[in-house]
């Protein structure tokens, strides 16, 4: 819905193009108003920054930086950027402008949402951020309010580029975000990465599925402090009945070690739609109780960050977490060292209580309360079997010996650990700069510098195909050796096909183009006698080519066909008119009745039809040939009044002379001439009076 407020910038022109219509929203940074772009003649979304933020130099030259990168990422679930700029004070971002609502929306009508229908709105949102990550973006404000679903059921995420370029880049000493949503690494002020974004998703998720967040406090402190120091409770302890692996789900992406979640989007859509595919129809139409979320931070707000963050945190009682500490899977005690993808033995890390404590927080499936309670009886037994104290105190040398053994070992341990993280494969290593440098090249770098390297294809509109776009972890990052570092290679620019233009209206090209995301370029006119106007005859490139997004495409349209400027030919003899008037491609058509006319020449043209104005080629124009003036008798008038006669005659279409004799006193016509005799119209009678 459009907010109905008003605004400075409503009914005013941004930087000459983008014509401000109605203002959308209002955040903690900025304001989105809906905008018409006159160049391309198309809606977007225009998201205009605060003055605060506006007038920091510091902030928009990164902010410029960041909304390239976020422009190149093409994505069917990514909200694109289109452009970006500053005109005067006024900094701003174009966006793509999705009409539709929001997942707040969502959340905010219905509340807890099944399982089927939270992880079918979760999945694009997955696969967009996946795509981000894999380009070297991190989206760092993921929540229900930046998800944005079309009318025609499109899923995006938005907001690409903004968020960060704000919490790396001012120097307020402020937290920018919503508190809700935020991993406690970024509350912390330590540096966020894609396993950030993926807290935020499980945070999101936890929402969809129980109607409500996890933690709630009177200030947005108290939140804050609950996202550091305790852990995330499975979603089924609000719905009763939900299905072990989504609350392993849940509680694996918002783990607070960074460690024990997801690498990235990618890594968490695989275990996503693995999870999707292997639940039972019951599982996924399970109906959540209703929810009434109260005392939700759904609001960006705005948290001090201090030198240490650690200390605003230990001003509040440290409680003990709700919920066990969770991994992958929902098996992990709290102490267990595990990683994503290896397989646990209950038996290296056996803890009763931990073991009983989260086999009664986690509801398991049957097949894996099974497992659990056989591995349970299995390592109770092998504790049972171990005694406590020898009954046989043994040979003191033997122990003796045995003790040098122990030690010498643990000398080679030591030295082994030192060699393998101070000289060895575990040592650290600084990233090398492999931007724009070919494949061999950059895996000649890494390896100099100790890194093993494998390589994955993206598309990039700047790097030449072939070309080493960059690398993660990024140049100049210190990591261990034994890591392994992706390199990114471009596969050049994404392409396109155009769409066929020729043939339909100016109109229906600009549509085209809009709908293609490309640029309309240069329109060219020209006469075309068999196309009506307004008709695409050529576009350049043609139809078909592949081609970039906002590539501008020319266009040549009709103008019709050539007006002709119809030739003037009244007082020509009939042949040399119609000689004239098909000398100017037009054609002549000679009327049958001829007219007469006291000034036009028997045989010349006395009217044409039309007389001045344009046709097209071939046009028709009717010429009247004239007969020459018409013969009228001339009737005698000699004894009559002089006045009576002149009357009379030019009556008759006679132009009359009065030759007077004598001053003609009497007025009396005495002589005519002609008289009694047929002459042409408009002929000279002249009168003789006395």
């Amino acid at each position: 819905m459009q907010e109905q407020v008003s605004d400075r910038l409503v009914g005013t022109l941004v930087d000459n193009r983008y014509a401000v219509r109605s203002k959308l929203a209002r955040g903690g940074m900025s304001t989105v108003y809906l905008a018409t772009d006159l160049r391309l003649e198309r809606d977007v979304a225009l998201k205009v920054l605060h003055p605060h933020l506006a007038t920091d130099e510091t902030f928009l030259d990164r902010l410029g930086r960041e909304a390239k990168a976020a422009a190149k990422l093409s994505h069917a679930h990514v909200v694109g950027v289109l452009d970006q700029g500053n005109d005067g004070h006024t900094a701003y971002l174009v966006m793509e402008h999705i009409k539709g609502h929001t997942l707040r929306d969502v959340i905010t009508s219905k509340g807890a949402l099944p399982p089927r229908l939270a992880l079918a709105l979760i999945d694009p949102v997955v696969q967009g951020l996946g795509a981000a990550h894999a380009a070297g973006l991190i989206h760092r404000d993921v929540k229900p309010e930046n998800v944005l679903i079309a009318d025609d059921g499109r899923i995006k995420i938005g907001d690409f580029g903004l968020a960060r370029a704000v919490t790396t880049s001012t120097s307020t000493g402020t937290l920018i975000g919503t508190v809700g949503y935020l991993s406690p690494e970024l509350v912390l002020g330590k540096q966020a990465d894609t396993r950030s974004d993926i807290y935020s998703v499980g945070i999101m998720l936890y929402e969809m599925l129980t109607g409500q967040q996890p933690y709630d406090g009177e200030v947005p402190i108290q939140v804050a402090y609950k996202h550091v120091n305790e852990t995330v409770g499975p979603p089924s302890a609000l719905v009763p009945g939900l299905a072990a692996e989504v609350d392993e789900l849940v509680q694996w992406c918002t783990a607070n070690d960074p460690e024990n979640r997801p690498v990235d989007g990618n890594a968490l859509l695989q275990e996503l739609r693995h999870i999707r595919t292997n639940l039972t129809d019951a599982e996924l139409d399970l109906r959540p109780p209703a929810a009434a979320p109260e005392g939700q931070q759904n609001q960006t707000e705005v948290i001090a960050r201090t030198n240490n963050p650690t200390a605003v945190m230990s001003s509040f009682s440290r409680p003990q977490p709700q919920h066990p500490p969770h991994a992958p899977h929902a098996l992990y005690p709290p102490d267990a060292d595990h990683r994503p993808g290896e397989q646990y033995r209950p038996e290296a890390h056996y803890r009763p209580d931990a073991q009983d404590a989260v086999a009664a927080a986690i509801p398991l499936s049957k097949r894996a309360r099974r497992k659990l309670d056989r591995e349970d009886e299995k390592a109770r037994s092998r504790a049972a079997a171990t005694p406590v104290r020898s009954l046989r105190e043994g040979n003191p040398r033997r122990r003796g010996v045995l003790w040098v053994v122990v030690l010498v070992i643990i000398a080679l341990l030591a030295t082994g650990a030192g060699w393998f993280f101070g000289m060895g494969p575990g040592s650290p290593g600084t990233i090398p700069a492999v931007a724009n440098k070919s494949v061999a090249q950059a895996q000649q770098l890494l390896s100099e510098a100790g890194f093993q390297s494998r390589t994955n294809d993206v598309f990039d509109d700047d790097v030449p195909s072939g070309l080493v776009v960059g690398s993660d972890p990024t140049a100049g990052t210190e990591t261990r050796k034994f890591q392994p570092v992706s390199l990114f290679v471009s596969k050049g620019p994404q392409l396109y096909e155009l769409p066929k233009l020729t043939g339909g209206t100016l109109d229906d090209a600009k549509n085209a183009l809009n709908q293609a995301e490309m640029a309309l370029g240069t329109v060219t006119e020209q006469f075309d006698e068999a196309v009506a106007a307004g008709v695409v005859l050529s576009q350049d490139p043609a139809a078909a080519t592949p081609t970039r997004h906002g590539t501008p495409v020319n266009l040549l349209v009709s103008k019709g066909p050539q007006p002709i400027p119809v030739p003037s030919v009244v007082g020509l003899a009939e042949n040399a008119a119609v000689d004239a008037i098909k000398a100017a491609g037009l054609k002549a058509d000679v009327a049958k009745d001829k007219v007469n006319d006291p000034k036009v020449p028997k045989g010349s043209v006395a009217a044409q039809s039309p007389a001045t104005g344009t046709l097209t080629k071939g046009g028709t124009v009717t010429l009247t040939i004239s007969d020459g003036p018409k013969l009228v008798e001339v009737p005698s008038f000699i004894g009559k009044q002089a006045k009576e006669a002149e009357e009379a005659l030019r009556a008759l279409g006679f132009e009359v002379r009065v030759n007077n004799i004598l001053g003609g006193f009497f007025g009396t016509v005495r002589d005519q001439d002609p008289v009694k005799k047929k002459v042409p119209e408009g002929s000279v009678v002249t009168l003789t009076v006395v």
